[in-house]
């Protein structure tokens, strides 16, 4: 039983030597790896974060997320009938539940990814549905083009403050 503890606390204090690689590995060897990059940067951080690191700002432009605000608000303002039941502002995803438009008689249930800080067409991505299936090409257009120039008209109420 001693040696065994013995083994285990050899086999601990060689790894804890290995300092920024995981068996052996650097980090620019895990990203080539196809390693998702927020894993390996949180792995990095994890042994020499301290309150002071909130500040420092040396976060990895590959790894930080933005999304476009006016966008996101245009998206929950547009499919204010649908319920939230999933927000993720760091990721720009908004899941919303089942539900029927004003004056409607289909409900319909829709996703969104707002995934880049531009406001553009390109950074905004809908999935429209309803209980039948997936919706006309039509429909989903004049969804998106309703969020997009809600978008628009926050971005311009914000600068004539």
């Amino acid at each position: 039983m001693p040696g065994r503890i013995v083994a285990a606390a050899a086999l601990l204090a060689g790894l804890s030597g290995c300092g920024g690689t995981l068996f052996g590995q650097s980090a620019e060897e895990r990203i080539a790896n196809q390693e998702n990059p927020r894993t390996i940067a949180r792995a990095e951080r994890a042994g020499r974060s301290t309150v002071f690191d909130l500040f420092a700002g040396d976060d990895d432009p590959n790894v930080t997320l933005e999304v476009n605000r006016y966008l996101w608000a245009a998206s929950l303002d547009v499919l204010s009938f649908m319920p939230v039941t999933n927000a993720d502002p760091f990721s720009g995803v908004i899941q919303f539940g089942y539900g029927t438009p004003p004056g409607g008689g289909r409900a319909y249930q829709a996703t969104v990814l707002v995934q880049d800080p531009a406001l553009d067409a390109r950074s905004l991505n809908l999935s429209l549905r309803t209980r039948g299936g997936a919706v006309d090409r039509e429909t989903q257009r004049a969804v998106e083009d309703a969020i997009l120039t809600r978008a628009r008209q926050l971005r311009i109420r914000d600068a004539n403050l």
